[in-house]
C-alpha cells in the first residue's frame, strides 16, 4: 500500500489526533523560525503563550475557510450569500482574536501599567485587524487548505479509479460468462453417444472436459494468466470438437514460444470458439481452420482463419463484438485486433505488446 494512502487512511481513523499533531508541528515550526523576533521583555514562558494564542485563533480560521467557505465556494452555489457571511465571520474573529489579547493575554505577559485599546477602537480599526491579525491567520490557513485540497483530490481520484476498476471488472466477468453454453451441451451428447458405443475414446474425452471445466471455474479468475495454459485449454477444447466433426473436419494449431508470458484469459478461445461456431458448425462440407501462435521478443500474435459458407456479416456476431471490448479494457492501447475475409476465409489477427503490457 502506497504510503500517502496509508496516511490518508491513518488521518481518517485517527482525525482528532492528525490535527492535534499538525498544530503542534505547526507551534513549534512557528516558535523556531520567529525565534529571533521574541520581544526581550518576554520570558520564554510568556513568548511561548503568546505564540499559542495566535496559532490558536489561525487554527479557529483555518478551520472556518476550509470546512465552511471552501465547500460552498465549490458547490457553486449561493457565491454571493458565502461571501457576505465569511467575510462577517472573518471580521467578528479578528475582532474577538484582537479583543482577548487586549483584555486576557496582555495583562498576563505585560508588565504594568500600559494602555489598553477600547472596545470601540478594537472593533472600527479595520487595518490594524486585517494587517496584523487577518494576514498572520491567513498565512497558516493557506498551507492548511492546501494539504486538505490535495488530500480530498487524492480521495476523489482514488475513489474514482477503484469505481472504474470495479466497473471494468464487472464487464469482464459478463463478457467471459457469456462462452457459448452450446459447447458444453453438445460435448455432453457427444461424450454420452461415446459410452453407448463403449468407444475408447470416452474416458480422454472426459478427462479433457474436466479439465477445461477446472481451467474455467477455478483458472481463469486473475487478470492475467499463463500462456500456456491457454494454450492447454486450446488443446483440449479442439480435441472435443473433433468429436463432432470427424474427418470431414481440417484443423492444424502451431505455437512457438520463446517464454511462458502471461495474457487475459479466455480472449483466444472465444476466437477458436468463433472460428468453430461459424466455420464449422455451418459448414456440412469440409471446413478448415487454422490456427497459428507466436511470441518472440516484445510481441504476442495470434492468428486464426476458417472457411465458411454462410453470409460473411453472420461472423461479425456478439462473440466478436465481446472480443473487442475485453481487449480494449485489458489493453487499451498495447493491442491490435483486425478481421478480413478473402475467398470464402474469415481470419482474425491479434497482436499484443509485451513490454508494455504483459
Amino acid at each position: 500500500m502506497p504510503l500517502i494512502e496509508k496516511f490518508i487512511q491513518f488521518t481518517g481513523k485517527q482525525r482528532f489526533l492528525t490535527h492535534f499533531t499538525y498544530w503542534i508541528c505547526v507551534y513549534v515550526l512557528s516558535m523556531s523560525r520567529y525565534n529571533s523576533y521574541i520581544n526581550p521583555m518576554y520570558t520564554f514562558s510568556q513568548e511561548l503563550l503568546n505564540s499559542l494564542f495566535f496559532i490558536g485563533f489561525a487554527a479557529i480560521t483555518s478551520y472556518f475557510l476550509a470546512y465552511f467557505v471552501l465547500p460552498r465556494l465549490l458547490t457553486g452555489k449561493h457565491y454571493f450569500r458565502t461571501l457576505v457571511v465569511s467575510l462577517v465571520v472573518l471580521y467578528l474573529i479578528m475582532a474577538i482574536s484582537r479583543l482577548s489579547v487586549v483584555y486576557f493575554l496582555e495583562p498576563i505577559i505585560r508588565t504594568r501599567p500600559f494602555e489598553q485599546e477600547s472596545v470601540a477602537e478594537i472593533f472600527t480599526d479595520l487595518d490594524y485587524l486585517f494587517l496584523n491579525y487577518f494576514i498572520h491567520a491567513f498565512s497558516y490557513a493557506f498551507v492548511f487548505i492546501f494539504i486538505k485540497l490535495l488530500k480530498d483530490q487524492y480521495v476523489v481520484n482514488k475513489r474514482a479509479m477503484d469505481l472504474e476498476k470495479q466497473k471494468a471488472d464487472i464487464e469482464l466477468m459478463a463478457l467471459k460468462a457469456q462462452l457459448n453454453p452450446h459447447f458444453l451441451f453438445n460435448t455432453l451428447n457427444n461424450i454420452y453417444s461415446l459410452s453407448i458405443l463403449q468407444s475408447p475414446k470416452t474416458s480422454p474425452a472426459i478427462a479433457r472436459l474436466s479439465e477445461i471445466l477446472d481451467t474455467l471455474l477455478y483458472r481463469s479468475d486473475k487478470m492475467f494468466v499463463p500462456v500456456s495454459q491457454e494454450i492447454t485449454l486450446l488443446q483440449n477444447y479442439i480435441e472435443l470438437e473433433k468429436l463432432r466433426y470427424d474427418e470431414r473436419l481440417a484443423i492444424s494449431f502451431e505455437h512457438r514460444l520463446e517464454r511462458d508470458v502471461e495474457i487475459a484469459p479466455l480472449i483466444l478461445l472465444s476466437l477458436v470458439e468463433n472460428a468453430f461456431k461459424h466455420g464449422a458448425g455451418e459448414d456440412a462440407g469440409s471446413p478448415e481452420i487454422r490456427i497459428r501462435l507466436t511470441q518472440g521478443k516484445d510481441r504476442f500474435a495470434f492468428e486464426i482463419s476458417n472457411t465458411f459458407r454462410t453470409k460473411v456479416d453472420q461472423q461479425l456476431g456478439i462473440g466478436l463484438e465481446n472480443i473487442r471490448k475485453q481487449l480494449t479494457l485489458l489493453y487499451p492501447e498495447t493491442h491490435t485486433f483486425e478481421t478480413t475475409v478473402a475467398q470464402r476465409v474469415f481470419t482474425a489477427k491479434l497482436e499484443l505488446r509485451l513490454n508494455q503490457q504483459l
